[in-house]
């Protein structure tokens, strides 16, 4: 009986050893030369991938926290009578504007700009515009709605937002930093900035760097390409908007 248990010992040895001496030094090259290095060459690929794909426009930060900023939270009722709200834009490159409908001086300028803007991208289902008016007692989702078809505005993803008047202005002069306020001394009764704010896919305000190596932070809407440069010499900015929405665009 013993004899035999014996036996089975050396057995059961001589069988661990053949399979180490056949399959453990080929799971140990497979560990080290192939399998995990291919996963990991893959995962590198990937993570470079993505940093090509990246554009060469900047985050704008935040003076307070240096956090990238991001498009506040909004609600707003569109020209059709939907709620629209920042989460209706991820995924999604747009332009934001604040304007006023009965606007004498620089909106109509502003628009045409964003209508041509329209057009260049009019094949492309993830961009948009978000336009806040800052005369909303007057500007109605009826008389926005109106606004849009004088303007020709067709893309399904501009927005023309109207609401609470406190709301507006907040998001406006400390959500964006794009000036707006009520002014009964001048024509139409408010004043605004004419600039554009570009917002990327995740919800981020970006731009480009200027000569100096500063981001611009905005785009001047008001000249048009064809006009090329304003009153004060300044070159219009309407042609590199456009390729910087390209640039989001393929990010």
């Amino acid at each position: 009986m013993m004899k035999k248990t014996n036996y089975s010992y050396i057995g059961i040895a001589f069988i661990i050893l053949v399979f180490g001496i056949l399959f453990v030094p080929k799971i140990v090259d497979r560990i080290s030369n192939n399998d995990i290095t291919r996963k990991e060459s893959r995962s590198d690929q990937k993570l470079k991938n993505k940093a090509l794909k990246q554009s060469d426009l900047v985050f704008i930060e935040n003076t307070n926290n240096g956090e990238n900023r991001r498009v506040p939270a909004f609600s707003f009722v569109n020209q059709y009578g939907k709620q629209v709200t920042n989460k209706d834009y991820e995924g999604k490159v747009y332009v934001i504007e604040f304007f006023f409908t009965t606007c004498p001086t620089i909106c109509p300028r502003m628009n045409n700009n964003l209508v041509q803007i329209q057009n260049t991208f009019e094949d492309f289902e993830d961009f948009g515009v978000a336009s806040f008016t800052i005369n909303p007692e007057y500007d109605t989702q009826e008389v926005l709605k109106n606004y849009a078809s004088t303007y020709d505005i067709t893309n399904p993803n501009w927005h023309l937002l109207t609401g609470d008047k406190a709301a507006i202005y907040k998001l406006a002069n400390e959500g964006f930093y794009i000036y707006a306020a009520e002014n009964s001394a001048i024509e139409g009764g408010f004043e605004h900035s004419g600039n554009f704010a570009l917002i990327d896919k995740n919800g981020f305000i970006r731009s480009r760097k200027d000569a100096f190596g500063n981001p611009i932070i905005y785009y001047r809407g008001i000249t048009s390409e064809e006009e090329g440069t304003d009153d004060n010499g300044e070159v219009e900015q309407i042609s590199i908007l456009k390729e910087d929405i390209k640039k989001l665009l393929n990010e």
